[in-house]
């Protein structure tokens, strides 16, 4: 297992990004330990008297230069929308890195995978589009949103790699799911693997898409979790294989295959 901590971070910018999520830039006060795509932390909250539990947030990005973190996060409930009100100066506690990460091993994946995020589910793949073009891959990315201010961090994934987009409304990108772009259908073959993060209909639908091709699929839930580290049992979910297994301690990435949907 690998090594966690518990820091205080200073919060080094905070800045909206559409009208439900804002993004967080925090400072570690020495060297920022390792952490992993795909991984994430638990934030403490600020004092209130309604909120007691850490939050899970992914990891959006890490500068290992700067020793900062980012994290995208959505207004959800109290908790999210007291971290909203930070100010740059301000200490942030966080418990890191935790759960496992993508699998971004090129010689298990190849070197074309799509990463697919619905709405804030993109938060992780940022980063591992950045380790998979560091590293000599050709990864695709593949945005869904409601509409055209839903899609979350659309140019910064353009800057990084070739990106698409698919809008319900049809305000930008193809019409519909990301289950009706094209890269799902006639150029599905293209893609050595997948790998998603988003609401749970959307990744079920593109599991089945994924296991009928046999297209390997790797999925990060996004189960409510209290602790993060195993011990509350509030994120469980049923494998394929019948056992119950803590998502923050044996995901939140997954192969698609070993959920039982």
């Amino acid at each position: 297992m690998h090594k966690r901590y518990s820091t205080d971070f200073k919060v080094a910018d905070i800045r909206t990004v559409n009208s439900s999520c804002y993004q967080l830039v925090l400072q570690h006060p020495d060297t920022l330990p390792e952490v992993a795509p795909g991984q994430f932390v638990q934030v403490q909250l600020p004092d209130s008297a309604t909120s007691y539990l850490r939050r899970p947030i992914s990891i959006h990005d890490a500068d290992f230069k700067a020793n900062t973190m980012t994290l995208l996060i959505r207004r959800v409930g109290n908790g999210t929308e007291l971290l909203s009100h930070v100010k740059p100066g301000d200490t942030v506690n966080l418990l890191y890195p935790l759960g496992n990460g993508f699998n971004l091993d090129t010689k298990q994946i190849g070197n074309s995978p799509l990463l697919i995020g619905g709405g804030v589910g993109i938060a992780p793949l940022f980063m591992a589009a950045k380790h998979l073009k560091a590293v000599g891959a050709n990864p695709t990315v593949l945005l869904g949103a409601r509409n055209v201010e839903d899609l979350l961090k659309k140019d910064d994934f353009a800057a990084v790699t070739t990106t698409e987009c698919t809008t319900e409304d049809a305000s930008f990108g193809t019409k519909g799911f990301v289950t009706d772009h094209v890269y799902m259908k006639d150029e599905l073959k293209r893609f050595t693997s997948i790998i998603v993060c988003g609401p749970m209909p959307m990744m079920r639908a593109i599991a089945r898409v994924a296991e009928a091709n046999n297209i390997p699929c790797q999925v990060s839930l996004e189960n409510k979790m209290a602790c993060g580290i195993g011990a509350c049992l509030c994120c469980v979910t049923e494998t394929i294989d019948g056992h119950n297994t803590c998502v923050c301690t044996g995901g939140p990435v997954f192969d698609s295959k070993s959920v039982k949907w």
